[in-house]
């Protein structure tokens, strides 16, 4: 899925006349999709972090993927332009690693399996980048807009649209952990990447390295970071680039 303008548009309108005059908060709901505030953003995102937390295995504090991105994520920092980054790493054999907008960042075992540590670096600025270059926030309108939606239809259907429960909130977090960013995007998120551990003082090759890896593995992967575009060998090559021009 990639995050277009367009398709936020299409989904607040079309969600919008299926509530017509029978709900005017829903209407509303939908259309205040687009200016969402900050607080609202914060909110559902620690609810959905919350519910993926629930529903996965986390790594014990003793574990040695725990250890690990600690000390990964010593060198990348705690907080971003004060919002505090919150790290834990799932058990699971899916390569994948995502964050949200209120700082919570997950990393899958898989991933780590894979990746030396100063890849995972170049991987965790990458999704960091999605977060303060506002990527993430137009990704959570656009699932915001269509759970909205969902209940718009309930309510057309002659059912009561209720606030979002637990099984709902966890279908939105998949939404966000599953978004696919476009082409511009994944490219100025490589480059904040890029920037960002340079600012840290933190070798920039993981990141060639990374995407080395990606490549091997792309192909009918349903993860932001393997299903997205440019393909993986591009995107190293634009790294390599960089790093011959600016040095690690």
């Amino acid at each position: 899925m990639k995050i277009r303008s367009t398709l936020l548009a299409l989904t607040i309108a079309s969600a919008t006349m299926l509530a017509g005059c029978q709900n005017g908060s829903i209407g509303d709901s939908l259309l205040s999709a687009v200016t969402v505030s900050d607080a609202e953003v914060k909110s559902l995102s620690d609810q959905s972090c919350k519910e993926m937390d629930a529903t996965n295995k986390i790594a014990g504090k003793n574990s040695k993927y725990t250890k690990r991105l600690n000390k990964i994520s010593k060198a990348l920092g705690n907080n971003v332009n004060g919002t505090p980054l919150n790290y834990k790493v799932y058990l699971t054999d899916d390569i994948n690693a995502w964050a949200m907008a209120n700082g919570c960042i997950r990393v899958y075992s898989g991933l780590m399996d894979l990746m030396t540590d100063n890849e995972i670096e170049g991987v965790l600025g990458h999704e960091i980048g999605h977060v303060e270059l506002g990527h993430t926030k137009k990704a959570f309108q656009v699932a915001y807009a269509s759970q909205f939606a969902t209940q718009a239809a309930l309510q057309y259907g002659g059912k009561t649209a209720a606030v979002l429960n637990d099984t709902q909130v966890l279908g939105f977090a998949n939404t966000l952990v599953n978004a696919q960013f476009s082409q511009s995007q994944e490219s100025e998120a490589d480059n904040y990447s890029f920037d960002y551990l340079k600012k840290k003082k933190v070798s920039t090759a993981g990141l060639a390295t990374a995407f080395d890896k990606f490549a091997k593995l792309d192909g009918g992967a349903g993860s932001s970071l393997l299903g997205s575009h440019p393909g993986s060998k591009e995107r190293a090559d634009a790294m390599r680039a960089r790093i011959a021009a600016e040095g690690k």
